[in-house]
């Protein structure tokens, strides 16, 4: 009797999740964003993931963020491989009333976190008027 340890149709199945995601366990980077007052935030879930192995990049109002989880080296065999490996990127189109200079990041227990406040152009400002067509006011910002 031969007993099979592989199963190409299930490996094929297992690599089509792995590079397409399924709904229970997307294959990018999981994120939330929301806003709280006058900053976004933004949290990207990278269990397993140096701090050192990401890097941040932001071009014109594109941010990009890149993650590296290292495959473990040794003699050894797997019995699951379920999270996938390797160099993972996202990235996310900003709009141009958030202050990209003032992006914050923080990452702790395997949770990246940017803060990026809003612009200041970007900010409710109260206009005075003035009383007459004589009299001129300063508009400020």
């Amino acid at each position: 009797m031969l007993l099979r340890t592989t199963d190409p149709f299930r490996d094929f199945d297992r690599l089509t999740q792995q590079l397409l995601g399924t709904t229970n366990r997307p294959a990018v980077m999981p994120m939330d964003a929301w806003r709280e007052g006058e900053r976004f935030v933004i949290e990207f879930d990278l269990p397993g993931v140096a701090k050192e192995s990401i890097d941040l990049d932001v071009e014109r109002n594109v941010l990009t963020v890149r993650a590296e989880r290292v495959a473990r080296n040794g003699d050894w065999e797997a019995l699951a491989t379920e999270r996938p490996k390797g160099v993972f990127s996202r990235q996310l189109v900003l709009g141009d009333n958030l202050d990209l200079d003032g992006i914050e990041a923080a990452y702790a227990d395997g949770v990246l976190r940017l803060v990026v406040p809003v612009a200041e152009k970007a900010k409710p400002r109260k206009i005075q008027i003035g009383a007459g067509a004589d009299e001129r006011t300063a508009i400020e910002a």
